[in-house]
């Protein structure tokens, strides 16, 4: 008896809806086609054991199992459960009249156990987009894949409980999210706001720059200074995820197994924190069974690369392309997969190997040339795409014993910043794939970045009496339009280019000594 089975396969961070063939016929021993890894073909052992802690039993007949499309590589263990469906289905233990409406996943443990999958948010997604009655997954996933309107979700915890649902004896709990509400709740739960930071006045600003324009923002300073408390803050100055970035961050987490088993929706936006031993592929993604790397996990949000100089060097180039492309693509011979990469660059190093130079109470040990090999560790083309180069200095007592003092709390900045997020999204809403100032390119620029003479004059002494590069021009026009954009000034004032010539430490010949 030939039976089809619907299942589904992610690649990338979207979904293929699978058809598992199963027919039973005269003869003996099982056959899975259609393209398995070794842990789909070792579904075998474990569907054999279930059947029969449920009391079901493996047919004494020729099993053919085909999962097509055939020229499609299937990967993991979520095949588990549709397969042995199948096999009781095509043996006539069980009478499953609609189970052709459904997609079902889920891995079995030996007892008839289903554990969680990987990816239940975009196998929903495609599930409804083909017109799927419902998805029956394991519960751990169900609330995941609830957030996807006009389509039933089903979370089961065993075998038998799927085949009572399939035979119509006994219903499965329909799992449901009211997903505004789920968004709304939780969009703002940070437990850490800038109002825990003392002093630091100067870096609170320039971050909540680097946050109203979407800038790249590298700190400069000795152990102790604030760096990593004040990067990890950035999150929650950064305009709230809306509901479309939300999904689209929530499914690469998904494609990945890293939500939350009570979570069905990402609402805040990731930070990342890569330790500097990480290798490239895990940084952009890749692997032999591609996926997301840290930079995909930080779209929409931060990725914080602390003590920049000590990762790897090509781990640092990897990065220069999707930076500037915000997306990755992973290519192998037969398939190649796209994860997208738009996120905030925040990184923080010290200044030399002591990490005390420029300190303003203790003297740092390292030679001139020392400090510029340390600095050298960071490419040009790596610094060309960071806008804001900031030194942060050490909290002095009388500052840290103040406590007293009402510092800005997240929330007040946050305001400001979505303020000046407004302004970009209305001025570059004629141009695809820009939504904020570090996204435009030189031409776009030179069109909304335009100075006045005063501005000019100020900028060309400024290069030429400091040494700055080439490279800081464009830079420096970019952050003069998100301060003018925080003021809710149109045209840029010399004032607001003074304050982005102070943010391009690195660039100042002579810097390091």
């Amino acid at each position: 008896m030939l039976v089809k089975i619907f299942a589904s396969a992610v690649y990338g961070i979207n979904a293929t809806t699978i058809t598992i063939e199963v027919n039973a016929i005269q003869g003996i021993k099982y056959y899975l086609v259609g393209l398995p890894d070794n842990a789909v073909k070792e579904s075998l052992q474990r569907i054999e054991s279930a059947l029969k802690v449920n009391n079901y039993r493996m047919p004494g007949q020729k099993v053919i199992i085909n999962l097509a499309p055939a020229d499609i590589k299937k990967e993991g263990s979520s095949y588990d459960l549709p397969i042995a469906l199948g096999i009781l289905a095509a043996s006539g233990q069980i009478h499953a009249p609609e189970i052709e409406k459904y997609v079902i996943m889920g891995e079995l443990s030996l007892d008839g156990k289903i554990q969680p999958i990987k990816g239940a948010l975009p196998i929903a997604i495609q599930s409804r987009n083909e017109g799927f009655k419902g998805l029956i997954l394991p519960k751990q996933n169900a609330r995941e894949a609830a957030v996807v309107n006009d389509i039933d979700v089903y979370g089961a915890e065993t075998l038998s409980e799927v085949i009572d649902f399939v035979e119509q004896r006994k219903p499965l709990e329909k799992i449901s999210v009211n997903l505004e509400e789920e968004f709304y709740s939780n969009y703002n739960n940070y437990q850490i706001d800038f109002a825990d930071v003392k002093g630091q006045e100067n870096v609170k600003r320039a971050l909540e720059i680097a946050a109203a324009g979407g800038h790249n923002i590298i700190l400069i300073g000795p152990p102790g200074a604030g760096k990593t408390m004040l990067a990890k803050r950035i999150p929650t100055i950064l305009p709230p995820l809306t509901l479309e970035e939300a999904l689209e961050t929530t499914k690469i987490h998904s494609v990945s197994g890293l939500l939350d088993k009570n979570s069905s929706l990402m609402t805040v936006r990731p930070f990342r924190s890569p330790h500097h031993t990480i290798s490239d592929v895990a940084l952009v993604g890749g692997g032999t069974f591609p996926q997301p790397g840290e930079i995909s996990l930080a779209h929409n949000g931060v990725l914080f690369l602390d003590e920049l100089p000590e990762f790897k060097r090509t781990v640092l180039e990897v990065m220069r392309q999707p930076l500037e492309d915000r997306l990755v693509t992973i290519s192998r011979a037969k398939f190649s997969v796209e994860y997208p990469a738009s996120f905030m660059l925040v990184a923080s190093m010290n200044p030399c190997p002591c990490g005390y130079y420029n300190h303003p109470e203790k003297e740092c040990v390292c030679s001139a040339g020392v400090r510029q090999k340390y600095l050298s560790r960071i490419s040009g083309p790596l610094l060309d795409r960071i806008d804001i180069h900031l030194e942060v200095v050490p909290v002095p007592f009388d500052k840290l014993s103040g406590y007293k003092q009402q510092n800005e709390t997240s929330e007040q900045i946050r305001e400001r910043v979505i303020k000046a997020r407004k302004i970009q999204e209305k001025r570059y809403s004629e141009i695809p794939g820009v939504h904020c100032n570090a996204q435009i390119n030189s031409k776009q620029i030179q069109k909304f970045s335009v100075l006045d003479d005063a501005s000019m004059m100020l900028l060309k002494n400024a290069m030429n009496r400091l040494g700055l590069s080439a490279r800081a021009y464009d830079r420096i026009l970019k952050v003069s339009r998100t301060i003018a954009d925080l003021e809710g000034s149109e045209n840029i004032k010399p004032e607001h280019v003074a304050e982005a010539i102070q943010y391009r430490s690195l660039d100042r010949e002579g810097w390091a000594g």
